[in-house]
């Protein structure tokens, strides 16, 4: 397969997803996927556990980012279990970070900030490369090269976090502001393309009081830059332009955090420059210093056959499935909503 036309099917997939999650997940029966039942009230029905789409786009979303990692690692000689120990370290260290670090800034305890945990990610990825490479690198007789690791795990961010976005949509989060508050060229250009949330217990009606109203679609937008912003990351990337492949997803992706921040109405924290843009600023300083400081060294070209071949491993395969199941009970139980079922039988068909 030559990468035009892998890059073509990729880019068609994306769009086919992306499409469909942006027109059908605003809609009210898009948030709960299930509900299972945990403990009979005093009333006589159940009290109920739901699991959202949100938890299930979300680990849709890690699946796909590990397994582009994955991909540009394996491109590049890197074997199943460099790869696998640095995907471990840092989803060890930042998924709980999302979490944290939503609750130092935004003062709750139940909610997630993707924000956060790319921060804790990007301080953390050197000093992570540095110890596989001290440790498990000469048992195994591989070398992560940092400017070609960090262009991975750049890349393999945005297309998780672009996808990630289909969950805001689903749980209604991270919300854009409303369409008639916005700049006039913003209302023209918007118009026909802004969202409208249905549902009581979406996160843009108990916390914003919009539900049903026009506004922009902030998560959309970022879903369609970050996207597009990886397949153009893999394109350098594949051409052994490690240091260009680092640096665009890295600017465009946190650029636009500081950029999108003012579209949005959710709560970001206090003061008028919040501590989100705060960190996407220092992102791109920190990236961009340590790819400076980073020390060159001769890398293999990479060969999309290898990277490809590397995805059809049952390790990969099976890593892969865990990290879903993993983060999609972590990420999929609700814990601000409720349900109540009852059961009953139907007479006419016993």
């Amino acid at each position: 397969m030559t990468q035009t036309l892998f890059l073509f099917l990729f880019t068609l997939v994306l769009a086919l997803y992306l499409g469909w999650g942006i027109k059908v997940l605003p809609r009210e029966r898009w948030q709960f996927l299930a509900v299972v039942p945990l403990r009979r009230s005093e009333e006589g029905d159940w009290q109920g556990l739901n699991l959202t789409w949100y938890g299930l786009l979300t680990a849709n979303a890690y699946a796909v980012a590990v397994a582009v990692l994955f991909f540009l690692l394996g491109a590049i000689g890197i074997p199943f279990a460099g790869t696998a120990a640095l995907a471990t370290l840092l989803l060890a260290l930042c998924v709980p970070a999302s979490r944290l670090v939503a609750r130092l800034v935004e003062k709750k305890a139940h909610t997630f900030t993707v924000g956060g945990a790319v921060f804790v990610g990007v301080l953390l990825s050197p000093g992570a490369v540095f110890l596989i490479n001290l440790s498990l690198g000469p048992a195994l007789g591989f070398h992560l090269s940092l400017p070609a690791t960090l262009a991975a795990l750049v890349i393999a961010y945005a297309f998780g976090e672009g996808l990630g976005r289909l969950a805001c949509i689903s749980f209604g989060c991270c919300y854009g502001r409303r369409l008639s508050a916005a700049p006039l060229w913003m209302q023209r250009c918007f118009a026909h393309r802004c969202f409208v949330f249905i549902g009581k217990t979406r996160k843009i009606a108990y916390a914003g009081g919009m539900e049903g109203e026009k506004v922009l679609p902030v998560q959309a937008l970022t879903a369609i830059l970050y996207s597009g912003c990886g397949l153009a990351g893999i394109f350098l990337y594949l051409h052994a332009r490690f240091a260009a492949a680092f640096l665009l997803p890295l600017l465009v992706t946190q650029g636009w955090r500081v950029l999108s921040e003012t579209w949005r109405d959710d709560y970001r924290g206090e003061g008028r420059f919040s501590a989100y843009q705060v960190m996407g600023v220092a992102a791109i300083l920190y990236g961009g210093g340590a790819l400076l400081l980073a020390s060159a060294s001769l890398i293999a070209t990479p060969a999309l056959a290898a990277g490809l071949a590397t995805l059809w491993r049952p390790a990969v395969l099976l890593f892969l499935q865990g990290l879903w199941l993993v983060i999609f009970f972590y990420t999929g139980r609700s814990t601000v909503t409720g349900s109540r079922l009852s059961f009953h039988v139907h007479r006419d068909r016993t």
